[in-house]
């Protein structure tokens, strides 16, 4: 009997001591991530804000590992190859957690999507960065409370394959939604003395709160035109259907690379189809598959979302097609094959100012 005693307390005593060692271990993994992540943060934090880096809070990975209930599935928000978002809650506040995939993506595009985001997150239609974790192989972003993206309210079939089972948005909110998101993105071409390219603008990265208040994120992909000059030379990247053809063609990134991605959202935005798989075929489209090709040899009453035609009376409707039909238009220059004709940023937003304004 003592001996048996004696045998299950050596093992309990291994398995303790197993248990402790294992701990430590992550903890000093967790400093060197620290430490790491931390210094190459630090470095691209004091270089975007001209060695003025706007301070952002740090996180524990505990502390994430808790609001978020140990990173719980039905806490996901929206997921894509390289990360997860999860909605979690912390100091009696909801947040928006994005956790990035073991090895899913560069650490310096992370770095990157932390400083511009620290940098830009004044702006009431850019999702704000709280702080972040530095303990985790990729940093862990925390951000503001967000509900869902634009893409989840507008596509009729998600990108999982399943229906969509929100209520169709009113055209007015998209109407908002755009110009608010035309302003945030003049902001980062306008706001600073080197012109900030997102790259990826698309329904996808643009939250939106409990107030349908749009929030411009994911700024992994950015980069800043040097002063003084109009453009930047770098690797192609961005989403499929959204990437400016003439930055595929020749490697240059300019303001009018963005112009173009807004302008395919906005085709979106109003037919709630992907840039790249149209509802409709016919003979006229050559078989070119492209939602550009597609709205620019069909009638608006043949592209336009029918879920905004449904309600509202005569008027209302004649003057919304009048709406839809200057959105198009205006969608439709910023898609230009020349980036020339493309209009700026800021024009884009008061045009669907003035759009918006419109009262037939």
């Amino acid at each position: 009997m003592l001996l048996e005693k004696l045998v299950i307390s050596c093992t309990d005593y291994l398995n303790w001591r197993k248990k402790e060692e294992s701990r430590h271990e992550r903890q000093a993994e967790r400093e060197r991530l620290f430490l790491d992540n931390g210094s190459k943060v630090l470095e691209e934090l004091v270089a975007s804000c001209n060695g003025k880096p706007t301070p952002i809070r740090s996180f524990s990975h505990e502390e994430l590992r808790l609001a978020t209930g140990n990173f719980d599935d039905r806490r996901v928000l929206n997921q894509i190859k390289s990360y997860k978002w999860y909605k979690g809650s912390l100091d009696d506040r909801t947040i928006s957690i994005k956790k990035y995939e073991k090895d899913s993506i560069e650490q310096e595009y992370v770095v990157t999507d932390i400083a511009i985001s620290a940098k830009v997150s004044g702006h009431k239609n850019v999702l704000k960065l709280v702080g972040c974790c530095l303990e985790t192989q990729l940093p862990t972003l925390v951000y503001e409370s967000a509900d869902g993206t634009l893409a989840d309210r507008i596509y009729v079939i998600k990108d999982d394959g399943t229906r969509n089972e929100h209520q169709p948005m009113a055209w007015q909110s998209r109407l908002k939604i755009a110009r608010e998101i035309a302003h945030a993105v003049a902001y980062l071409h306008n706001a600073f003395p080197r012109p900030i390219i997102h790259r990826d603008i698309r329904l996808g990265n643009i939250w939106l709160n409990q107030h349908d208040v749009p929030k411009l994120a994911e700024f992994s992909l950015c980069i800043s035109v040097p002063e003084g000059e109009t453009f930047v030379e770098d690797d192609v990247h961005g989403s499929i259907g959204f990437i400016c053809p003439s930055y595929v063609a020749t490697g240059k990134v300019t303001e009018k690379t963005d112009v173009y991605s807004f302008g395919m959202m906005l085709l979106v935005i109003l037919t709630a189809q992907r840039p790249y798989n149209r509802r409709v075929t016919s003979a006229d489209d050559e078989g070119d598959a492209s939602l550009v090709n597609y709205v620019r040899n069909h009638a608006i009453s043949q592209i336009v979302d029918p879920a905004l035609m449904v309600d509202g009376s005569q008027s209302v409707l004649i003057g919304m097609e009048q709406q839809l039909q200057s959105v198009l238009q205006l969608a439709l220059t910023c898609v230009d094959d020349d980036p020339e004709i493309r209009p700026t940023m800021i024009d884009v937003t008061e045009e669907l100012r003035r759009i918006e304004r419109f009262v037939s």
